[in-house]
């Protein structure tokens, strides 16, 4: 493994500015950070005496956000487990940083991170690479996704069926008498969107109904993308109900549905996904599909220590899936009710 000369060597600059970028400090011109990750990238470097791989106790928690609220409780979980077993936590906001999830994930390992968790990661994303997982695996670099595994790799991964979510926030629906069934989704490129998308597929079929292709509106995750999903809809197919792909797009396209001037649940039911906490304190309540995040979390941490420790027992069940639980609160009605 080479050491801060040589990465500096190759990229040209001082070993200071590969300690800057190393520890994420100011003061390094963004063409600079980009070519010493691109050298750590290609020669990943480990500190004298500290190898990336070695026993250090501590984790990276790797998550895309902390503006909707399910990832800091994630992250809050995944903590709490890890610290109990004697391990301290990295937290990493992949989607606020400048630099790619990769580039993040090398700093780690050269700060010496000795296993990660990835929560909703880029393998989420179907349209990017995700030629760095298999690079890391390769390395030997121990890892488990939650919310994002990926078939193709021999890496743990744990999480929600998100097929399932889809499906039960559809029936619900269905049962209350809605024939005309709206999906506010997320990026097309999202599988957890396409999954739900097949749930709500399955739910309508079994029910005798056409799902039309007109009733799914794609949008960026979070409240705006919701409300501007909803409008797409409203102006078009007017469905008396909607399933979302998160909580945060089910309050946007609640806020969406009252300046069209609906009144939820009479003139739209939503359904939402995550159960945040501010879903039963929202008006109305919001009616949702819960993620058992602390569930999820145990069989994460427990599946990664036991990569780390050696206990084959716990590591060879590689993957884990949850089922949602609906919870119906007041957002959801039958028709006109």
């Amino acid at each position: 493994m080479p050491g801060l000369a040589e990465i500096a060597d190759a990229a040209g600059v001082s070993i200071s500015t590969v300690s800057r970028v190393l520890n994420r400090r100011a003061g390094v011109n963004h063409e600079t950070r980009r070519r010493v990750l691109q050298v750590l990238a290609e020669k990943p470097y480990t500190p004298r005496g500290l190898g990336a791989l070695q026993r250090t106790g501590v984790l990276g928690l790797l998550v895309p956000e902390l503006s909707n609220p399910v990832f800091p409780a994630f992250a809050e979980a995944l903590e709490t487990l890890a610290a109990r077993r004697g391990y301290s936590s990295v937290l990493c906001n992949t989607r606020s940083a400048s630099i790619r999830e990769e580039e993040y994930v090398r700093m780690l390992l050269a700060r010496g991170v000795e296993g990660m968790v990835f929560v909703s990661p880029e393998s989420t994303d179907v349209a990017a690479s995700h030629d760095h997982y298999r690079q890391l695996k390769d390395e030997g670099v121990h890892m488990v996704f939650v919310n994002g595994g990926m078939p193709s790799l021999d890496v743990p991964d744990v999480g929600v069926d998100e097929q399932s979510a889809g499906y039960l926030a559809t029936r619900h629906l269905i049962e209350l008498g809605h024939e005309r069934i709206g999906f506010v989704s997320g990026p097309t490129r999202s599988m957890p969107a396409r999954l739900k998308t097949a749930g709500w597929e399955v739910a309508l079929e079994e029910a005798g109904l056409e799902p039309d292709p007109a009733l799914v509106a794609h949008a960026p995750y979070g409240a705006a993308g919701g409300a501007a999903a909803l409008a797409r809809l409203l102006a078009t197919v007017r469905p008396t109900g909607v399933i979302c792909s998160s909580d945060l797009m089910a309050l946007g396209a609640v806020s969406e549905a009252r300046r069209s001037g609906l009144v939820v649940p009479r003139d739209l039911s939503v359904v939402g996904f995550d159960d945040i906490p501010l879903a039963s304190y929202c008006t109305p309540a919001l009616t949702t599909l819960a993620q058992p995040i602390a569930e999820i979390a145990r069989v994460a941490i427990d599946g990664l220590l036991a990569e780390l420790e050696g206990d084959r027992a716990v590591s060879a069940v590689h993957s884990r899936v949850f089922r949602p639980q609906l919870v119906a609160r007041d957002s959801t009605c039958a028709p006109g009710g």
